[in-house]
């Protein structure tokens, strides 16, 4: 097999190899299978974030009608807000990523990146194309086109802008030009050493009616996709709502919904068509050189299937792969050979597994590995051998599996590559992830794959005289005492890595902080850590050694930092890990949530060195959590003592002691008991408190009286971080105590300026900002502060929740303002 086969048949299938242990064989899914194994017919589905697409037409299209159905997601998501944790950017995107993964485990469809970033809401394609660098994202679409070879393609959104959002109709955009790119050579001719032009049979809008907008009609070409599947025991509105559910970060919980719900489709390219998506496609074996044959057999196969013993097909199952093996169109030969391959398991009741004795291994160490494997029917299995990327582990053992008796084979293989998600690999800008083309980890076949390839072992099998391999993932399996037996992807990591205990150090005197970083040994190692000198600051010591250290082991050291002589105001402090002369520069970082798998993260062993120009006032801050922040820890930084409050200590405590009380982002939507604590928390302003709201969403308010006179949320925000910014009253207290707050105190801010300003307002409210994005109205409401009894009331929109974990010495300054009330 040539190398570019290989790259070939990972770019088709890669997907796979991080399935399940096993090829689930219960007789309705085998019938499932036998059908899917008949039908020669693709669908991709485009739009721009987890959560756009249709779960209830992927799941119809691939559990009814057994297409290979894609969703092609162009971003992680990375720039939304998290209900469940206080992760943003990168980490929420790869929580994302997995989430969607976990929903195309539901729906049968499979899923695809492109390298763009959510950058944060933007309304208007034109700016979304340029950040995102238009033709290198369009290179991603027309990637998948070719790898996937769609017949159909479908988009959430129409390029007319009804989308709303510019990420929405940028990708309508990119499809429709991909649609016409894909088929052209001279288009992206660097991907034809890999892949081949395609030109998809037509490109389809799926019109919708929500959001108080409804872009269906009369003449568009409808189809029912409510109906109910008996194999699986259930409806696809009711595997749309348990796939959707898998978008916890977005809290997108659905119903199951039974019965009629009709799609609409409107022709965007290509040919119309009349009753059918497929109208003019052959989705039959005739659609191939042979293919005739290979359908009469099939048919004869699914007439005589006896579901009570799956194995009386496997002989004939066998006969079949011979046949499609020899077929010329080498799509559809290699995707109907590997399904063959997972539907001859199944009838055979052949299991398999391959685990680890450890979750997590150095590079270059021994990965230990138990292969198991089962036939749990009455069919003749030998196990021919196990490899780990072509090289023979086992040899060639010939030994026949035993019906029903457990087989169980020891290997070992290097660990040879760190498990860090390849879009984090390296650093990006603004618009997207860096994806390098084909290197020595075969970053070329992943570059639009959710993500890595796995490490797997390849077992040969000899199923009723016919050699038939299959790709295992190497997992570590665990059983846990409250949640039973636990898969997790294996991990491997550098020798050492370093964590820095705060991702910020911010400075407003001379005086030194001591910089802690936090190492971890995963093989035994020696040898010492640096930070990199940065210009204008003093670093001691210059390096600090380590001997002697176990797999396992953890500790600590401090180095002392302080300015000289700073410029510019924000500096990168990065530690330097030398183990065994290997240098490593990454940290260590597990994301864990049930409903996902856990995700090992490498971040640089990095941190912000922040020289601001900061008074304080105040000390004691109460903290009440919304939807998750890191507004508090920031706080902490600059000398704040947070204590966070429960509902007893805002219902029947004395709150008189803060000096500010702060309510976290969405806290207004995600916590209900908010509409019998806001009174409370009034009562403490007008008894001369300062209270502070962060912006809340327009949608699912637990009370609309969140302050002392009325305004109302809505979904009007400022997406341009650099948008000009004008005080319309200078003189107001929040602009000039502890801080003057100045033009300069709004210089690099990122994603945006804020989101869900506020209207209609009470005229007790002062507006101290005007903003607005280029060609629209400014707009008074991102900040509003009104005295109330002896206190004042804050309610704020600016989007400080990003602002003050990334460092930025402006938001610094104008939220201490903000959380001191002049005495």
């Amino acid at each position: 097999m040539t190398y570019l086969y290989k790259i070939a048949v990972l770019l088709l299938f890669t997907q796979a190899v991080s399935a399940q242990t096993a090829v689930v064989s219960n007789t309705g899914e085998i019938e499932q299978s036998l059908k899917k194994l008949n039908v020669l017919g693709s669908i991709l589905y485009v739009a721009a974030h987890p959560d756009d697409e249709n779960t209830r037409l992927l799941a119809y299209l691939a559990q009814e009608r057994h297409y290979r159905t894609g969703y092609l997601s162009l971003t992680r998501g990375d720039g939304g807000q998290n209900l469940i944790g206080t992760e943003q950017s990168e980490l929420l995107g790869a929580i994302r990523t997995q989430e969607l993964l976990a929903a195309r485990r539901v729906d049968g469809a499979e899923q695809f990146f492109t390298r763009a970033n959510d950058f944060g809401f933007s309304k208007g394609p034109d700016e979304t194309l340029k950040i995102w660098d238009k033709e290198k994202v369009l290179s991603d679409v027309v990637w998948v086109i070719r790898n996937f070879k769609p017949d159909v393609m479908i988009c959430r959104f129409p390029t007319t802008g009804e989308g709303g959002h510019g990420h929405h109709t940028s990708s309508a955009i990119l499809a429709q030009e991909a649609f016409t790119a894909a088929a052209d050579p001279k288009r992206f001719p660097e991907q034809l050493k890999y892949v081949q032009p395609w030109q998809a049979k037509r490109l389809l809008w799926n019109t919708f009616n929500f959001g108080g907008m409804n872009t269906t009609a009369p003449n568009q070409l409808k189809i029912d996709v409510g109906g109910y599947n008996p194999f699986l025991g259930k409806s696809y509105g009711e595997i749309a709502a348990e796939s959707r559910s898998n978008h916890r970060t977005q809290g997108f919980g659905s119903a199951r919904q039974r019965g009629q719900a009709f799609e609409y489709f409107k022709t965007i390219l290509g040919e119309a068509p009349q009753t059918d998506l497929m109208d003019g496609v052959n989705t039959t074996w005739k659609r191939v050189s042979g293919g005739s044959e290979i359908a009469a057999n099939l048919l004869v196969i699914s007439k005589n299937f006896d579901p009570s013993d799956p194995g009386q097909s496997v002989k004939a199952l066998v006969n079949l792969l011979s046949m499609i093996e020899k077929v010329p169109d080498t799509y559809w030969r290699t995707l109907k050979t590997k399904q063959l391959s997972e539907l001859i398991a199944q009838c055979a009741g052949l299991w398999m597994e391959a685990y680890s004795d450890n979750a997590i291994y150095a590079k270059g160490s021994d990965v230990n590995v138990s292969a198991q494997m089962i036939v749990r029917n009455d069919v003749p299995v030998t196990l021919n051998g196990i490899s780990y990327k072509n090289a023979g582990i086992t040899g060639n053992t010939h030994e026949g599996l035993a019906y029903n008796v457990l087989k169980t084979v020891k290997l070992t293989y290097k660990a040879d590559d760190i498990s860090a998600p390849y879009w984090l690999k390296y650093p990006h800008g603004v618009g997207g992830y860096s994806t390098g083309y084909l290197d020595s980890t075969g970053n070329e076949a992943q570059r639009t794959l959710p993500q890595n390839i796995a490490p797997y072992i390849h077992v040969a099998f000899n199923i009723a005289g016919k050699p038939i391999g299959y790709d295992v993932q190497v997992q570590f399996k665990y059983v846990d005492p409250a949640r039973g037996e636990v898969y997790q992807p294996l991990i491997i990591t550098p020798a050492v890595t370093a964590n820095v205990a705060n991702k910020d150090y911010i400075f407003n005197t001379d005086k030194p902080q001591f910089v802690q970083v936090k190492l971890k040994a995963f093989t035994g190692a020696s040898g010492n850590i640096s930070l990199k000198p940065v210009a204008g600051w003093k670093i001691s010591p210059a390096s600090i050694p380590f001997s002697g250290k176990n797999n396992g082991d953890e500790w600590t050291v401090n180095f002392a930092v302080s300015p000289v002589s700073i410029s510019p105001k924000i500096n990168t402090l990065e530690v330097i890990v030398n183990a065994d002369g290997e240098k490593s520069s990454v940290g260590f970082q597990q994301l864990s949530y049930e409903h996902i798998p856990t995700i090992t993260l490498f971040p640089p062993a990095q941190a912000k060195l922040v020289d601001i120009d900061l008074k304080t006032a105040g000390k004691k801050i109460g903290y009440i959590r919304g939807a998750g922040d890191l507004v508090p820890e920031a706080l902490e930084q600059v000398g704040y003592d947070i204590h966070y409050l429960t509902e007893a200590e805002v219902l029947g405590g004395n709150l008189a002691g803060y000096d500010a009380i702060i309510t976290g982002v969405r806290a207004y939507n995600v916590n209900p008991r908010m509409a019998y604590e806001n009174p409370k928390l009034l009562e403490y302003v007008k008894n001369g408190g300062n209270l502070v709201v962060q912006y809340n969403n327009n949608v699912g308010l637990v009370t609309k009286d969140i302050g002392p006179y009325p305004f109302t949320p809505l979904n009007v925000r400022v997406t341009d971080e650099n948008a000009p910014v004008t005080f319309t009253k200078a003189d107001a207290a929040v602009l000039n105590y502890p801080n003057k707050i100045t033009d300069a105190d709004f210089n690099g801010w990122i994603q945006e300026r804020g989101l869900y300003f506020v209207g209609n307002l009470d005229p007790a409210y002062q507006t101290p900002l005007s903003m607005n994005d280029k060609g629209e109205t400014p707009d008074n409401e991102s900040l509003i502060i009104a005295e109330y009894g002896k206190g004042r009331f804050v309610y704020t929109s600016l989007a400080f929740f990003r602002q003050l974990p990334a460092g930025v010495p402006g938001a610094y300054r104008l939220f201490v303002n903000l959380i001191s009330k002049p005495k």
